[in-house]
């Protein structure tokens, strides 16, 4: 199957500022199995400087056109279900890799909606999605439903659920946030399960689930860089979700990892230069912020008060 007949339009990836390197890394995973594929990032933050340069000029990778700001933990990945009607899309977290051509299992359904196959228990659909009994006193009409969807990889289609079907829990500032994130667990995760599950239920949105995540977690035993590289095993996007370190040697996964990162920079001018940069700016920026979230939680010990490191500077003369 050919770039130009593939199952989607495009490809979100969501990034923020301290992304760079895994963003990078999930460009390159793409771009293996899939060079002419439209991909644009959703920033959720103000990125790294440069990045988005550099992907537009070496990886044809765009920039989506919102305005910058603070989206919160995750909410800038519901902004394509309200780009151009009957846009078919992919979005993903760029702490994942593709394993082989997913979007050609994709291309096998007609349904606006294709997803992860994930049955949780109770305990545990509540623990990462939403709280049913609790919403069922704001909205009667909530699903208690154990199937859910990671929604750091899924498929979907613009226009057929609106913004204002969010409107009641989602404040859509920026920094953007969730009217009750006492009852909606991870973000964007739990509030998009529980508009499209209900949409779903009373609606009949269409929405076809198969396995294509794999979480590290569990395992990811056969999915090695021989294998990965030669396109043998089966196409599954490997989302490292709440195991993200500053260091690859640290994230189950290393050798793939590393292949597409180094894959990544064989196909620029000067890579091994760019790569050593990029890796201690890398580094120098999550040591950044490390000192300046624990200034800030020191602080409001101490005073009550938000940390601003404008006053702690130190002056000279």
């Amino acid at each position: 199957m050919s770039d130009k007949q593939q199952a989607v339009d495009i490809i979100y990836l969501a990034a923020c500022a301290r992304d760079a390197r895994l963003t990078r890394i999930c460009v390159a995973s793409i771009r293996y199995f899939y060079p002419d594929v439209p991909i644009t990032i959703l920033a959720g933050d103000i990125l790294q400087r440069g990045l988005a340069e550099e992907l537009k000029k070496y990886w044809n990778v765009g920039l989506a056109d919102l305005p910058v700001g603070d989206y919160g933990w995750g909410l800038v990945k519901l902004e394509p279900l309200f780009g151009p009607v009957g846009q078919r899309f992919m979005v993903c977290d760029v702490d994942t890799v593709f394993t082989g051509r997913v979007l050609d299992i994709r291309a096998q359904s007609d349904a606006p909606f294709f997803v992860d196959n994930e049955q949780l228990s109770d305990a545990d659909f509540k623990r990462l999605y939403y709280d049913w009994h609790a919403l069922a006193g704001i909205d009667p009409d909530v699903q208690s439903a154990r199937k859910s969807f990671n929604v750091g990889q899924w498929f979907g289609t613009a226009g057929l659920v609106d913004r204002d079907e969010f409107n009641q829990w989602v404040e859509w500032t920026l920094p953007r946030r969730l009217h009750y994130p006492d009852l909606f667990m991870g973000g964007d995760q739990g509030v998009m399960n529980y508009v499209i599950l209900k949409k779903e239920a009373l609606e009949g949105l269409r929405i076809e689930r198969q396995t294509i995540m794999r979480w590290p977690g569990h395992s990811i035993d056969g999915l090695d860089v021989e294998s990965v590289s030669k396109g043998t095993k089966p196409p599954l996007v490997i989302h490292w979700a709440g195991m993200k370190s500053i260091f690859l040697r640290n994230m189950v996964g290393t050798d793939l990892l590393r292949f597409f990162e180094n894959y990544y920079y064989r196909q620029i001018p000067a890579g091994n230069v760019r790569k050593i940069f990029a890796l201690c700016y890398h580094v120098w920026l999550h040591l950044k912020h490390w000192v300046v979230v624990r200034c800030t939680l020191r602080w409001r010990m101490l005073f009550g008060v938000s940390f601003d490191p404008r006053i702690v500077t130190p002056r000279i003369g």
